[in-house]
């Protein structure tokens, strides 16, 4: 997505959506993006913080831990409610993001190898190209869509393994869950955000949100642990904190500065991180494979991000 604005997508009022965004210099929009690719970069370190840290068997538990406490201390900070029809906009936004996507996810991440899930999840930037077409009326280009295949190509020789195992049920629940997800970048490029409304507000409307469906859906079906350790707490802190409060801020903020599609490129920094933790931290290796879907993912990206001096092609 290659946005190039230079001015915020936000809606002045809450049911009229930002007009057409306009260039924005190149260094800008390269600022935007890197802050924005944090947010996926800091989620490809979930899956080491749940094995090290997270008590075993509770991954609903965990989804609730990281969306409401979160959610509630940015509403504390931000003092702000929503207000019309933002009531149902975050509620809706929240269950897309969170209450939904994060029980499909945890879902299809235990019924599915993780190599598998994240080459279904890397399609994420050719749905947005296809739901763009019909919300934000956006065509994709062809460099787009060569570069999301590419994209889906390299996350599979990254993460793939020739043993992996291929369950229905897991299949779909990741299909879903990468549609919904992919359906919230859109929507939230189309409605922007109400005027004076900062940007931690809205993530806090978000997750608390989702939060509130998460923590029922945990409670009757995993229940609490008997106790907490110490790291327990730590993983939840830094789950809650960094990877879920901050890095949706960011992800938010690059949705609303970039092109939609050029924000879906970025979640591919995701299999990347997740890919280099474990082979820092958990002492695996890389086969040449797999460097090579390194590379081909890294491309993709860059790719995705698009010519900044071109004007976003929209259709008539």
């Amino acid at each position: 997505m290659s946005v190039r604005s230079h001015q915020r997508v936000n809606t002045t009022t809450a049911t009229h959506p930002a007009p057409a965004t306009r260039t924005a210099p190149r260094t800008t929009a390269l600022a935007a993006a890197g802050l924005a690719a944090i947010g996926p970069a800091t989620w490809g370190t979930t899956y080491v913080t749940t094995t090290e840290l997270l008590p075993p068997d509770r991954p609903l538990l965990a989804a609730a831990l990281r969306a409401l406490p979160a959610g509630l201390i940015l509403l504390a900070l931000t003092r702000r409610l929503p207000s019309g029809d933002w009531w149902w906009k975050a509620g809706v936004l929240g269950l897309l993001n969170f209450g939904a996507f994060f029980p499909l996810l945890f879902f299809g991440a235990y019924h599915l190898p993780g190599g598998v899930a994240s080459t279904i999840s890397a399609v994420m930037p050719l749905l947005v190209a296809g739901f763009g077409v019909g919300v934000l009326k956006v065509r994709p280009t062809r460099r787009t869509l060569i570069a999301g295949l590419v994209g889906v190509v390299g996350v599979a020789l990254l993460v793939l393994r020739g043993s992996a195992s291929f369950d229905l049920a897991g299949i779909a629940a990741m299909l879903v869950a990468t549609t919904l997800m992919a359906l919230a970048v859109v929507l939230s490029k189309r409605w922007g955000r109400p005027e004076g409304v900062s940007l931690l507000a809205l993530t806090g409307w978000q997750l608390t949100a989702g939060g509130l469906v998460l923590a029922p859906i945990a409670l009757a079906f995993e229940g609490v642990p008997d106790h907490f350790t110490g790291a327990n707490l730590a993983g939840y802190a830094y789950l809650g904190i960094i990877g879920t409060a901050v890095a949706y801020a960011l992800w938010f903020r690059g949705i609303e500065r970039l092109p939609a599609s050029s924000v879906a490129f970025l979640g591919l920094t995701n299999p990347v991180v997740a890919t280099l933790a474990g082979l820092l931290l958990l002492g695996q290796t890389l086969t040449p494979w797999q460097v090579g879907g390194l590379l081909l993912v890294v491309a993709s990206v860059l790719v995705g991000q698009g010519r900044r001096t071109a004007p976003v092609r929209k259709l008539s």
